[in-house]
């Protein structure tokens, strides 16, 4: 403590999770799923990194997965911590380029329907209120109405990663 003393702070910790967001031509790719006790909603592709598993490899393995895709083109956008009383981050990756090379391989739990929108109507979809709270919903809020940063990130969909 500021004064020399100690005292225990609880927290709770859980797995990292990365989030997908595949780009495939001209459209880019959400997922409408459902899980066991949990109401059907729209969202991103994405799961747990699993233990000893860095987050890029474990998007590329949960993008092929839930989609069947596969890109060699990634774009990480944004890690969160979303809690400051949980040790969790939540990291948000673009796949473009995408193309498919196998049939999905579901949990057992997950139920996932992909639906493709355009760069207009995925804005309008993750910052409705029915997408359901995430950081990068809130940030894409904060630009939506901004056309020189949207546009920055529609570039970021689309336009190839030069290294």
């Amino acid at each position: 403590m500021y004064d020399g003393s100690t005292a225990t702070f609880e927290m709770l910790k859980r797995p990292d999770t990365v989030q997908v967001i595949p780009v495939v031509g001209d459209k880019i790719w959400l997922s409408f799923e459902s899980q066991p006790n949990f109401a059907a909603h729209d969202s991103f592709l994405g799961g747990r990194v699993e233990e000893g598993e860095q987050p890029l490899s474990a998007a590329k393995r949960e993008l092929l997965e839930e989609s069947g895709l596969y890109s060699e083109e990634w774009d990480l956008i944004a890690v969160h911590e979303p809690f400051h009383k949980m040790e969790w981050e939540l990291y948000y990756y673009i796949a473009k380029n995408c193309r498919k090379i196998q049939e999905p391989h579901l949990d057992a739990g997950e139920n996932i329907e992909i639906r493709q929108y355009s760069f207009n109507e995925f804005v309008a979809k993750v910052t409705a209120k029915e997408f359901g709270y995430n950081q990068f919903s809130y940030e894409l809020l904060q630009i939506k109405n901004n056309p020189a940063e949207l546009q920055k990130l529609r570039a970021r969909f689309y336009d190839k990663i030069h290294s």
